[in-house]
């Protein structure tokens, strides 16, 4: 809500606004950056030929629960940022938890492996462009996250624009999961993460220009 907006509304005597506006509004980013997503996917990489055998190995479901609790968090991040005076309480917890969790797998993972296969599970065969194909990916979602919170109220607009971007990246790693054929919990710790936090970048960059009242 822009401040003309704000003032407008309390001259003329306007109800107040429904405290779920930001969540109806994030999740819509959500699902319209969902289907960008998956259009972009299956236009430009396909989904991976073996997904239904993939879909029957745990790593499969690791990969996909990692970048859903992103997700989750960066929309609880979101939402609060979205409204002036909100504190993050335990949502940066809630951010560190997942991060923390798949490095120690992949930490365990790597202390289990031969020295010369540590090398193939870090980096497997995509390393040099799966942060960007996920950047790619989280395009329409980052859009769409930065129109929804450009239309409510943030003040800190640095740390809203990065919301807004994880929360895209997030949903964009979970379509790509269905092309990527990285199974490695070292890969996704890194590579995953790494493609979840240029979008993320880019918002905290634009966000003081974007998403200015």
């Amino acid at each position: 809500m822009r401040t003309d907006d704000l003032v407008t509304m309390l001259a003329t005597g306007a109800g107040a606004v429904h405290a779920n506006q930001a969540a109806r509004r994030h999740v819509a980013a959500m699902a319209w950056g969902a289907l960008g997503a998956t259009l972009l996917m299956v236009a430009l990489l396909g989904p991976r030929h073996d997904l239904a055998q993939a879909a029957l190995l745990p790593m499969f479901w690791v990969k996909l629960v990692f970048a859903a609790c992103l997700a989750a968090a960066s929309l609880a991040a979101a939402l609060r940022l979205s409204r002036p005076g909100q504190r993050l309480g335990w949502v940066p917890g809630a951010l560190a938890a997942p991060v923390l969790a798949m490095w120690l797998l992949a930490a365990i993972v790597l202390a289990r492996a031969d020295a010369a296969q540590r090398a193939i599970l870090f980096f497997g065969d995509t390393w040099d462009v799966c942060p960007f194909l996920i950047a790619t990916l989280s395009a329409p979602g980052f859009i769409a996250a930065m129109r929804a919170m450009r239309e409510l109220a943030p003040t800190r607009l640095r740390l809203a624009g990065a919301a807004a971007g994880l929360l895209a990246g997030a949903v964009g790693t979970l379509v790509y999961c269905l092309h990527c054929p990285e199974m490695g919990a070292p890969f996704i710790a890194f590579w995953y993460l790494l493609g979840m936090l240029i979008p993320a970048g880019v918002g905290a960059l634009l966000g003081p220009r974007l998403l200015r009242w």
